[in-house]
Protein backbone atom coordinates (compact mmCIF):
# COMPACT_ATOMS: atom_id res chain seq x y z
CA UNK A 1 0.00 0.00 0.00
CA UNK A 2 1.34 3.30 -1.07
CA UNK A 3 0.53 6.36 1.12
CA UNK A 4 -0.47 9.83 0.00
CA UNK A 5 1.93 12.23 0.10
CA UNK A 6 1.07 14.66 2.53
CA UNK A 7 0.54 17.94 1.24
CA UNK A 8 2.77 20.52 2.03
CA UNK A 9 5.33 23.22 0.08
CA UNK A 10 9.02 21.63 -0.42
CA UNK A 11 11.05 23.57 -2.49
CA UNK A 12 13.01 26.09 0.21
CA UNK A 13 12.87 29.20 -2.16
CA UNK A 14 9.07 29.19 -2.31
CA UNK A 15 8.74 28.72 1.57
CA UNK A 16 11.24 31.75 2.06
CA UNK A 17 9.09 33.62 -0.50
CA UNK A 18 5.66 32.38 1.01
CA UNK A 19 7.03 33.35 4.55
CA UNK A 20 8.65 37.17 3.82
CA UNK A 21 5.27 38.11 2.00
CA UNK A 22 3.59 36.81 4.82
CA UNK A 23 4.97 38.70 7.38
CA UNK A 24 5.32 41.80 4.72
CA UNK A 25 1.28 41.45 4.93
CA UNK A 26 0.48 41.41 8.32
CA UNK A 27 3.24 42.76 9.83
CA UNK A 28 3.59 46.91 9.75
CA UNK A 29 6.57 47.28 8.86
CA UNK A 30 6.23 51.67 8.28
CA UNK A 31 8.48 53.16 10.90
CA UNK A 32 11.40 50.97 9.29
CA UNK A 33 12.42 52.32 6.01
CA UNK A 34 15.39 50.51 3.62
CA UNK A 35 17.88 47.97 5.49
CA UNK A 36 16.03 48.73 9.03
CA UNK A 37 12.75 47.17 7.39
CA UNK A 38 14.88 44.00 5.95
CA UNK A 39 16.09 43.48 9.95
CA UNK A 40 12.68 43.39 10.76
CA UNK A 41 11.40 40.86 8.72
CA UNK A 42 13.95 38.76 9.16
CA UNK A 43 13.33 39.00 13.55
CA UNK A 44 9.84 38.00 12.51
CA UNK A 45 11.28 35.49 10.53
CA UNK A 46 13.35 34.12 13.12
CA UNK A 47 10.56 34.04 16.27
CA UNK A 48 7.55 33.93 14.05
CA UNK A 49 5.42 36.85 16.05
CA UNK A 50 4.59 39.58 14.11
CA UNK A 51 4.09 41.69 16.95
CA UNK A 52 8.13 41.79 17.88
CA UNK A 53 8.41 44.98 15.94
CA UNK A 54 6.78 46.60 18.52
CA UNK A 55 9.87 46.07 20.39
CA UNK A 56 12.72 46.93 17.93
CA UNK A 57 14.76 49.86 18.48
CA UNK A 58 16.98 50.53 15.79
CA UNK A 59 19.52 53.98 15.17
CA UNK A 60 18.85 54.97 11.41
CA UNK A 61 21.95 54.29 10.42
CA UNK A 62 22.41 50.62 12.17
CA UNK A 63 21.62 49.05 8.92
CA UNK A 64 24.58 51.16 6.73
CA UNK A 65 27.28 51.07 10.08
CA UNK A 66 26.92 47.43 9.89
CA UNK A 67 27.21 47.00 6.41
CA UNK A 68 30.31 49.23 6.32
CA UNK A 69 31.80 47.62 9.09
CA UNK A 70 31.82 44.02 7.61
CA UNK A 71 33.20 45.66 4.35
CA UNK A 72 36.29 47.18 6.43
CA UNK A 73 36.93 43.51 7.87
CA UNK A 74 35.14 43.95 10.76
CA UNK A 75 35.01 40.87 13.49
CA UNK A 76 31.86 39.78 14.90
CA UNK A 77 32.05 39.17 18.30
CA UNK A 78 29.04 36.90 19.85
CA UNK A 79 28.48 36.17 23.71
CA UNK A 80 27.29 32.16 22.90
CA UNK A 81 28.08 29.50 20.37
CA UNK A 82 24.37 29.40 19.11
CA UNK A 83 24.53 33.19 18.45
CA UNK A 84 28.06 32.23 16.39
CA UNK A 85 26.78 29.25 14.68
CA UNK A 86 23.46 31.03 13.46
CA UNK A 87 25.04 33.59 11.24
CA UNK A 88 25.53 32.55 7.63
CA UNK A 89 28.90 32.45 7.00
CA UNK A 90 28.35 32.77 3.34
CA UNK A 91 26.98 36.07 3.09
CA UNK A 92 29.82 37.49 5.43
CA UNK A 93 32.81 38.63 3.09
CA UNK A 94 35.34 36.01 3.12
CA UNK A 95 37.74 37.02 5.96
CA UNK A 96 35.50 38.07 8.47
CA UNK A 97 36.31 36.49 11.60
CA UNK A 98 33.58 35.15 14.00
CA UNK A 99 34.44 35.41 17.50
CA UNK A 100 32.90 33.53 20.62
CA UNK A 101 35.38 33.14 23.96
CA UNK A 102 32.71 31.75 26.22
CA UNK A 103 33.86 28.33 26.54
CA UNK A 104 37.48 28.97 26.73
CA UNK A 105 39.77 28.36 29.87
CA UNK A 106 40.28 32.48 29.67
CA UNK A 107 36.93 33.04 29.85
CA UNK A 108 36.67 30.36 32.59
CA UNK A 109 39.11 32.15 34.73
CA UNK A 110 37.79 35.79 33.97
CA UNK A 111 34.52 34.76 35.15
CA UNK A 112 36.23 33.47 38.18
CA UNK A 113 38.21 36.41 39.35
CA UNK A 114 35.71 38.59 38.25
CA UNK A 115 32.63 36.46 40.43
CA UNK A 116 30.58 37.09 36.89
CA UNK A 117 28.91 34.65 34.32
CA UNK A 118 31.17 33.34 31.48
CA UNK A 119 29.39 35.61 29.22
CA UNK A 120 30.54 38.79 30.54
CA UNK A 121 34.05 37.17 30.86
CA UNK A 122 34.14 36.06 27.10
CA UNK A 123 33.65 39.56 26.07
CA UNK A 124 36.35 41.37 28.51
CA UNK A 125 38.77 38.80 27.69
CA UNK A 126 38.07 40.03 23.45
CA UNK A 127 37.93 44.01 24.69
CA UNK A 128 41.14 44.18 22.13
CA UNK A 129 39.30 43.45 19.55
CA UNK A 130 35.75 45.21 20.25
CA UNK A 131 36.92 48.54 18.74
CA UNK A 132 34.82 48.91 15.78
CA UNK A 133 33.60 45.19 15.23
CA UNK A 134 29.85 43.90 15.44
CA UNK A 135 28.81 42.69 18.89
CA UNK A 136 25.90 40.37 18.71
CA UNK A 137 24.57 39.22 22.30
CA UNK A 138 21.59 36.62 21.82
CA UNK A 139 21.62 35.20 25.29
CA UNK A 140 23.59 36.53 28.47
CA UNK A 141 22.19 40.01 29.26
CA UNK A 142 25.35 40.28 31.96
CA UNK A 143 27.93 40.53 29.02
CA UNK A 144 25.46 43.43 27.54
CA UNK A 145 25.98 45.20 31.09
CA UNK A 146 29.51 44.29 31.05
CA UNK A 147 30.01 45.56 26.92
CA UNK A 148 28.11 49.11 28.55
CA UNK A 149 30.74 49.26 31.80
CA UNK A 150 33.92 48.50 29.63
CA UNK A 151 32.61 51.57 27.83
CA UNK A 152 32.02 53.48 30.26
CA UNK A 153 35.66 52.50 31.67
CA UNK A 154 36.52 54.71 28.04
CA UNK A 155 37.06 51.55 25.47
CA UNK A 156 37.19 52.54 21.93
CA UNK A 157 33.15 51.57 20.93
CA UNK A 158 32.29 48.76 18.47
CA UNK A 159 30.75 49.60 15.10
CA UNK A 160 27.31 48.36 15.83
CA UNK A 161 25.80 46.65 19.00
CA UNK A 162 22.83 43.82 18.26
CA UNK A 163 21.35 43.75 21.55
CA UNK A 164 19.16 40.86 21.97
CA UNK A 165 19.46 39.16 24.86
CA UNK A 166 16.66 36.88 26.52
CA UNK A 167 15.38 36.55 29.98
CA UNK A 168 13.25 37.39 33.07
CA UNK A 169 16.60 38.62 34.77
CA UNK A 170 18.46 41.46 33.42
CA UNK A 171 17.35 40.93 30.10
CA UNK A 172 15.35 43.71 29.84
CA UNK A 173 17.06 46.60 31.96
CA UNK A 174 19.96 45.85 30.38
CA UNK A 175 18.53 47.29 27.01
CA UNK A 176 17.22 50.03 28.03
CA UNK A 177 20.64 50.85 29.60
CA UNK A 178 22.22 50.17 26.36
CA UNK A 179 19.28 52.17 24.65
CA UNK A 180 19.62 55.30 27.65
CA UNK A 181 23.76 55.16 27.49
CA UNK A 182 25.25 54.16 23.66
CA UNK A 183 24.96 57.95 22.68
CA UNK A 184 26.04 57.95 19.38
CA UNK A 185 26.92 54.06 18.80
CA UNK A 186 25.09 51.98 16.34
CA UNK A 187 22.30 49.45 17.73
CA UNK A 188 19.84 46.87 17.32
CA UNK A 189 17.74 46.01 20.41
CA UNK A 190 15.05 43.42 20.98
CA UNK A 191 13.49 45.56 23.84
CA UNK A 192 11.90 43.96 26.60
CA UNK A 193 12.14 39.63 28.00
CA UNK A 194 12.12 38.48 24.36
CA UNK A 195 15.41 37.85 22.98
CA UNK A 196 17.65 35.12 21.97
CA UNK A 197 20.11 33.64 19.94
CA UNK A 198 18.34 33.28 16.28
CA UNK A 199 17.06 36.53 16.28
CA UNK A 200 20.74 38.37 17.06
CA UNK A 201 22.02 36.11 14.67
CA UNK A 202 19.15 36.90 12.01
CA UNK A 203 19.93 40.81 12.34
CA UNK A 204 23.31 40.02 12.02
CA UNK A 205 22.34 38.08 8.38
CA UNK A 206 19.87 40.91 7.50
CA UNK A 207 22.78 43.40 7.69
CA UNK A 208 25.59 41.15 6.00
CA UNK A 209 23.00 39.96 2.81
CA UNK A 210 19.41 41.69 3.58
CA UNK A 211 16.43 39.38 2.13
CA UNK A 212 18.90 36.21 0.76
CA UNK A 213 17.86 33.30 1.30
CA UNK A 214 19.71 29.75 2.14
CA UNK A 215 19.12 27.10 0.06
Amino acid sequence: MVEAAMDYIRDPQEIYRESFATIRREADLSGFPGGLGEIAVRVIHACGMVDIVDDLVMTPDAAEAGRAALDNGCAIICDVEMVRHGIMRRLLPNETELLCNVGSEAAAQLAFERETTRSAAAIESLSDRLPGSIVAIGNAPTALFHLLELLDRGLSPPALIVAAPVGFVGAAESKESLIADAGAIPHVVVRGRRGGSAMAASIVNAIAGGLKTCT
